[in-house]
């Protein structure tokens, strides 16, 4: 049996139903038995590293989307002014505590327009869109 990581020893007893061995035992099994014994290579085995390389400069750039400041700021002091840790925020709005923090600190990936909108009513304080820190309107109005 080949010690090289890219070959893959296949036995055929039949021609439909090949076997794939990984053990030297198996294969002097099958050379006794008069088996028909295939030793291939794997393809795609190999890492060229220039050619990733090449690839990764040439992709676009991504950028995650994180909480802005103004947002952490706000919900931070939007929650001050109501005197409540983060974890009443969280249980306010039914969610964990982490996600008030990840927000809170601007670490949040991705920002979830549902708990920005459930922080918004449980804060009284504007998250979203333009005029971000100021007071909600009242409910129903524009």
């Amino acid at each position: 049996m080949s010690d090289d990581w890219d070959s893959v020893t296949v036995i055929r007893k039949r021609a439909q139903n090949p076997t794939v061995v990984k053990s030297q035992s198996a294969i002097n099994a099958a050379l006794r038995s008069g088996a028909q014994i295939i030793t291939e290579k794997k393809a795609g085995g190999t890492y060229d590293a220039a050619k990733m390389g090449k690839v990764e400069n040439e992709g676009e750039d991504f950028k995650v989307a994180k909480v802005n400041l103004s947002v952490s700021k706000a919900i931070q002091q939007g929650r001050q002014a109501k005197n409540m840790t983060q974890k009443d925020l969280a249980t306010k709005i039914n969610e964990k505590q982490t996600i008030v923090n990840e927000y809170e600190s601007g670490k949040a990936v991705n920002p979830n327009q549902q708990i920005l909108g459930k922080m918004e009513r449980a804060l009284g304080v504007k998250l979203r869109g333009a005029n971000i820190g100021s007071p909600l309107g009242a409910p129903g109005g524009k």
